[in-house]
């Protein structure tokens, strides 16, 4: 079984893309960078993810879209949201569509792998419990 974490990065912006690709690639990560939302889920459709960090503000289909589409169809996805423009309302509404955290830009190398690793921990925590629940043995 293979323990590094898969994580997607979808943010319009190169500069960010690569930064957070750099901040996050080692042993213990797999990281893959899209541009849109569109490209995301199609890739996604391809492979399995076990975290998003996802930018708000893309063209054409916007990161509201894309965090309903991920929950939908992947709801043991855990999405980050990262955006330039944090507003009260953009926050409750991501965290009510089901995203793990919400940070504003720029966010920091620090603060990029906390969120990563935090939504990584979240996850693995609920599939245990999901597994414990059904029966099925954890080791």
């Amino acid at each position: 079984m293979n323990d590094k974490a898969k994580i997607l990065v979808i943010d319009d912006e190169e500069v960010v893309r690569l930064s957070y690709m750099r901040t996050l690639a080692g042993e213990h990560c797999n990281v893959q960078v899209v541009k849109s939302g569109p490209e995301a889920i199609e890739l996604m459709g391809e492979h399995s993810f076990d975290v998003v960090l996802l930018d708000l503000r893309m063209p054409g289909m916007d990161g509201m879209s894309v965090l309903k589409v991920i929950k939908e169809r992947w709801p043991e996805c855990e999405v980050v949201i990262i955006t330039g423009y944090p507003e009260v309302a953009s926050a409750k509404q991501a965290v009510s569509l089901g995203a793990y955290d919400y940070l504003s830009k720029p966010a920091g190398p620090d603060d990029v792998i906390n969120a990563a690793n935090g939504a990584m921990m979240h996850k693995r925590w609920a599939l245990r419990c999901d597994q414990t629940v059904h029966g099925v043995a954890l080791h």
